[in-house]
């Protein structure tokens, strides 16, 4: 097996390449500086709008501009898929670079960001037919990232198919003993599925039927026939976390808060098995207020089960210094507001990104009706490891409450952090188990993956990972898409029964 996990690694790097057809920069583009908060207002016939040169700073630090472009399809692309890409983000952190928000043919469809730059079209291209795209841009919080580059481009989704059936795989090889024979079965499937592309015409028809080919091999010798009969799966929720008040105005949360449900609602389309759970009111009634043809979007997907409104509170509150009343509080109009809109009734405080626990939170959650506690953040300890994952925690007046820990870190990780904001690859997945600590209580751990803190959620590339890992691969626990009320009513069940 000498240098095959690098050869197929090189092999994937290539695909990776082979996905995206760039066509070309897209021009005219008009733009207006200021915040215009909807397609209605960037339409008045008032506003002066100037041609984009491409590339060139448009913003100065956290400030708006609007910016317009049509697509229109040519004959020599019927029947493929179209995508625009946003080739704008110098590396930075995602939370405070330019982000934006995408209409396309007058509807809110998505957000854009560092970790989101794909604004998919159509996959079945019809020449003739025209796209408008509308984005309204916010120039993040770094002097100096505010370049705009549109590109038009075919995505070849054969290819990107097979990218990640490799992908997948050779990530959880990397963490696998080198005398494991499911390591070397797996490699020696990879290896042989290489072999079938034929890479001496990229882009030719043979290179595609090559393609085609190879996926229907490792689909059927690796994903069907190697299928891992373990009993270890990975509960997966969907999430973004948005801070409402942080490093950016309020403004700026109500912004993130329709960039990233929109994203989740595009993202739903594609992938029907994709379950989403959001906590927090007050982000919903900003969306209510600021994009109400979102929120509609959001309430068809609670009913559908898809969507989870869940988490107790009006909003992740702090936990210190507030007072029982406040949140008692917390609890009233975060459960009422959830029941009035949604019809669900809360049963987990979810928290996980507060600073400390008041001790009366256990008598104060069970009166409220809430069952369940989830926190990663006392994980952050930089020197002492909480000795429980999951425990009962007893509050002042003796009353308790199921109480877990998220456990997501990378299978690599040798500090005792914990992440709220999974990135859902092998990686995260293998160490969410591995770092678990009741593996003889419970064999099933809790994930919450997507990007967040400044919102933005989880991406396609997620999406299409976990896609590949509930095959049940060896080497890594089964992923399955679930609601984190029906993980702790497992949980639950798991406990008292152990």
């Amino acid at each position: 097996m000498y240098f095959i996990e690098e050869k197929v690694g090189k092999t994937c790097r290539d695909l990776e390449d082979f996905t995206i057809v760039k066509l070309a920069d897209i021009y005219p583009v008009y733009y207006s500086k200021g915040r215009y908060k909807n397609v209605q207002e960037a339409s008045d016939p008032s506003i002066a709008w100037e041609v984009y040169q491409n590339g060139t700073p448009w913003a100065e630090r956290d400030s708006h501009a609007w910016f317009k472009f049509e697509v229109r399809v040519p004959e020599e692309y019927e029947g493929k898929s179209l995508s625009v890409y946003i080739m704008s983000y110098q590396k930075g952190w995602d939370a405070t670079n330019p982000q934006f928000m995408v209409y396309l043919n007058g509807r809110p469809v998505q957000g854009v960001d560092v970790n989101h730059t794909r604004i998919v079209l159509t996959r079945n291209a019809r020449p003739g037919d025209i796209f408008k795209i509308d984005m309204h841009a916010y120039s993040g919080m770094v002097a100096g990232q505010d370049k705009f580059l549109p590109v038009l481009a075919e995505v070849r989704e054969d290819v990107k198919a097979l990218y990640y059936d490799i992908k997948v795989p050779l990530d959880i090889i990397k963490f696998m003993d080198d005398n494991d024979k499911d390591k070397h079965d797996m490699l020696t499937v990879l290896n042989q599925t290489c072999n079938i592309i034929d890479f001496r015409k990229p882009g030719s028809s043979l290179f595609y039927e090559s393609v085609k080919n190879a996926t229907a091999f490792i689909r059927t010798e690796l994903y069907e026939k190697m299928k891992d009969k373990s009993d270890v799966i990975a509960t997966c929720v969907g999430h973004t976390h948005i801070d409402v008040a942080w490093l950016w105005t309020v403004e700026q949360t109500r912004e993130k808060t329709g960039r990233s449900f929109s994203t989740v609602i595009k993202l739903m389309e594609d992938y029907p098995e994709y379950i989403f759970m959001s906590s927090q009111p007050q982000l919903y009634k900003f969306l209510k207020e600021d994009y109400p043809e979102v929120y509609e979007q959001v309430k068809e997907k609670v009913k559908e089960g898809r969507w989870e409104a869940e988490g107790g509170m009006w909003l992740e509150a702090d936990c210190n210094v507030t007072s029982g009343e406040s949140l008692v509080r917390q609890f009233l109009f975060g459960k009422t507001f959830f029941k009035n809109e949604f019809g669900v009734d809360n049963k987990i405080l979810w928290l996980p990104d507060v600073l400390g626990y008041n001790a009366a939170l256990p008598q104060i959650m069970k009166k409220c009706g809430i069952d369940y506690f989830m926190t990663t953040k006392i994980n952050w300890n930089r020197h002492n490891k909480m000795p429980y994952d999951t425990f009962l925690w007893q509050g002042l007046d003796g009353t308790e409450v199921l109480t877990h820990f998220i456990t997501t870190q990378n299978a690599d990780e040798k500090k005792f952090f914990t992440t709220y904001n999974g990135m859902l690859n092998p990686s995260s997945v293998i160490g969410a188990w591995r770092r678990y600590s009741h593996k003889d209580m419970h064999d099933d751990v809790l994930i919450s993956y997507g990007y967040g803190d400044g919102g933005g959620g989880p991406t396609e590339e997620m999406l299409e990972n976990i896609r590949r890992m509930e095959k049940g691969l060896p080497g890594c626990p089964r992923t399955v898409q679930g609601r984190a009320l029906d993980y702790f009513k497992r949980l639950e069940k798991s406990f008292i029964e152990n």
